[in-house]
């Protein structure tokens, strides 16, 4: 059964995969794993025209709902969805910025849609570079989980469409660097202690580098670092199986996890008094704030969740803290605190809103 979006409620409640638990959660946010596939007898999308993508989409449609993704799955069409709705769905991760482009002014292509579950631990997008991208996102450092869950997706897929494939390279794909399992693995990972020693941090970047991973934003390719929140991925699937490429994450992720709690521990004993000093600081702004920009609400946020971690602030519940840093994201501060409909507000309204937002959700808080 299909189920419509409502974008109030969507904004609302957030996925189950930022529930704050799982494995090495203090370190580890979520873990993702994404497949890029495209289906026989159709040209990639790059090479569609209009009436293709819409046949394409209008096929992958009914195939997506009839797989129950989650329970109802809910699809939302591009070509139907408002600039709002967009942002949204780019927020939670579910839709790329190829997919739902952020200028409003750029035309979305025909064709192209997602369809989700409740929970939001599996999305597929129809027609971004690939005509199918699947991911499946997990709460905590749960690589196999993820794994498990979008390949189960895959092979039931598989057995209502062909899939375009080569005996030599595997799955075709749009772009060169997927070609083979179509796998992208990726673990976002949370390094305030890391970020405070910007030495050490490089270490791990370059670490990353040299066996062949990426380390990214927060919103991966492309984006920026954010509140200390960084995704580690492999960047090439050819020549590896699926096996590996998760093996290669899971050599190195172990490592900074580690690595994190380590300088923890020397900043705690070292220089607990300018720690202590700095998450209270953070922690009264996001309490008092008139107005935050998005980067800066991020800023308090992970020092907010180191102290968490350290002790410094024990009565703040560590799982709301990773929903709240996608609830303040400017889609987000619009359906919750703004007017919900129409047009995004100025930028100055808007930190405005974000601080009315986070003054709400720290007043349930108790240090």
């Amino acid at each position: 059964m299909e189920s419509a979006l409502d974008p109030k409620r969507f904004a609302q409640h957030v996925g189950s995969w930022l529930s704050g638990a799982g494995p090495e959660s203090d370190v580890v946010v979520s873990c993702r794993v994404r497949l890029a596939r495209n289906l026989e007898g159709y040209p990639f999308v790059l090479r569609l025209d209009d009436a293709q993508a819409r046949e394409l989409a209008t096929r992958m449609r009914e195939v997506l709902i009839g797989q129950h993704i989650d329970g109802e799955t809910i699809w939302v069409g591009m070509d139907e969805a408002n600039a709002i709705t967009k942002l949204l769905l780019r927020e939670r991760y579910l839709v790329s910025r190829d997919l739902a482009p952020a200028d409003p002014r750029l035309a979305t292509r025909p064709g192209r849609g997602v369809a989700f579950g409740e929970n939001e631990t599996l999305a597929v997008m129809v027609n971004e570079e690939d005509h199918l991208r699947l991911q499946s996102l997990s709460a905590g450092y749960s690589l196999h989980e993820a794994f498990e869950r979008v390949r189960a997706l895959d092979q039931a897929l598989e057995r209502e469409v062909p899939f375009a494939t080569s005996p030599e390279f595997g799955y075709l794909t749009g772009c060169p660097t997927n070609v083979g399992t179509g796998l992208r693995a990726s673990v976002m990972v949370h390094l305030p202690a890391l970020g405070l020693v910007r030495s050490e941090l490089e270490k791990v970047i370059l670490s990353a580098q040299r066996t062949g991973l990426a380390v990214r934003g927060m919103y991966g390719e492309g984006s920026r670092a954010a509140g200390d929140f960084y995704q580690v991925s492999n960047q090439v699937t050819l020549g590896s199986s699926e096996e590996e490429l998760i093996a290669d994450l899971e050599q190195l992720v172990p490592c900074i996890i580690d690595f994190e709690r380590k300088v923890r521990d020397v900043l705690l004993k070292e220089q607990k008094s300018a720690i202590e000093d700095r998450v209270r600081r953070s922690y009264g702004m996001l309490r008092t704030a008139r107005s935050l920009a998005t980067e800066v609400a991020l800023l308090h946020l992970s020092n907010v969740r180191l102290g968490v971690l350290l002790g410094i602030l024990p009565g703040v519940p560590l799982n709301e803290l990773s929903q709240v840093a996608v609830q303040i994201q400017k889609g987000h501060v619009h359906m919750l605190v703004g007017d919900g409909a129409g047009r995004l507000s100025e930028a100055t309204e808007r930190d405005k809103q974000r601080a009315v937002l986070l003054r709400r959700r720290f007043a349930e808080f108790s240090a």
